[in-house]
């Protein structure tokens, strides 16, 4: 990863302070976590003594993008916004690279030890959902509740046409290049302008490649026993959003799904008036009474194949 132009880099910091301090509770504060995979950047805000919630952002969005849900979802929860190592924001790469899936459980479980968050709900959007429910599969027991919104490669694989369309802003991405493809993928929708700057400002900022792998398996997926809210978009280019809500509902155990029928995938989850129907749904879901546990199934388990 190449050093980054520090005109460049300033200017994407005055951008992110920009939303951080015109958006965000003026309560929030930062805090910097250190550790072998880099220093971590939180944002954070509500009762310190209140249930921890953690968020968790699209690949290039940065923490600051959950601002329109931040008020609201710190009315009961002490919300960590999360800036993910190697990715653009406030965080910073260390000595050892994030390589697989296996050291991202590890860097969370260093962000959750530090922020002492024994147990927490946890809440993702696209890749961020990858992260969720990857740590999930690994550390369920620290999970009290998890959100997937529009979660990308966890249960079904991107439509060939949103790839086609991302390549060129992937391969060498400019301004041009990302204004014209979160267009093409919201419809159009007119996002906030300070975030829109910084989403701009943030194709001059180096990045490491991002850590993928497959989609959990069936059989992980159907011994997952956390209480689980999928949020699809109706409107995602991303994937099939009714293919996704299916298979959640169909494999994880204890799942609630919910479509945002004007939503896109890019469109959350900042976009009026989406995010307040999707800050709404979140709250609900955390705050409500816990269910009781789901039956477990008798006799022998069921065979899958990996990844379906």
């Amino acid at each position: 990863m190449r050093s980054p132009d520090s005109e460049a880099l300033h200017a994407f910091h005055a951008a992110y302070d920009e939303v951080v301090a015109g958006h965000w509770p003026a309560t929030t504060t930062w805090t910097d976590i250190p550790g072998p995979y880099g220093t971590t950047r939180v944002n954070s805000c509500g009762p310190e003594d209140a249930p921890p919630l953690i968020l968790l952002p699209g690949g290039g969005a940065t923490s600051t993008v959950w601002f329109a849900q931040a008020a609201r979802l710190a009315r009961t929860h002490r919300v960590h916004a999360v800036d993910l190592v190697g990715d653009p924001g406030r965080s910073t790469v260390g000595e050892r690279p994030l390589r697989t899936a296996a050291d991202l459980d590890a860097w969370l479980d260093g962000v959750l030890d530090a922020l002492g968050a024994e147990r927490t709900s946890l809440c993702g959007h696209s890749y961020g959902a990858w992260i969720a429910l990857r740590y999930a599969l690994h550390a369920p027991r620290r999970i009290a509740r998890l959100v997937l919104v529009d979660p990308t490669l966890c249960f079904a694989g991107f439509h060939p046409g949103y790839l086609l369309h991302a390549l060129p802003m992937l391969i060498r991405p400019t301004v041009g290049r990302t204004r014209a493809f979160l267009a093409w993928e919201t419809g159009g929708a007119e996002l906030d302008p300070a975030w829109t700057r910084l989403r701009e400002a943030a194709v001059h900022v180096p990045t490491a490649r991002p850590v993928t792998g497959p989609r959990p398996s069936s059989e992980a997926l159907r011994g997952l026993d956390v209480p689980t809210l999928v949020l699809t978009a109706g409107r995602s280019r991303a994937h099939d959003p009714a293919r996704v809500a299916a298979a959640a509902a169909r494999l994880l155990p204890d799942a609630e799904t919910r479509t945002l029928p004007d939503a896109t995938h890019h469109s959350l989850p900042l976009h009026a008036p989406e995010a307040e129907e999707l800050g709404r749904a979140v709250e609900d879901f955390l705050t409500a009474p816990a269910r009781p546990a789901p039956p477990r199934p008798s006799g022998p388990p069921r065979r899958s194949r990996p990844g379906r």
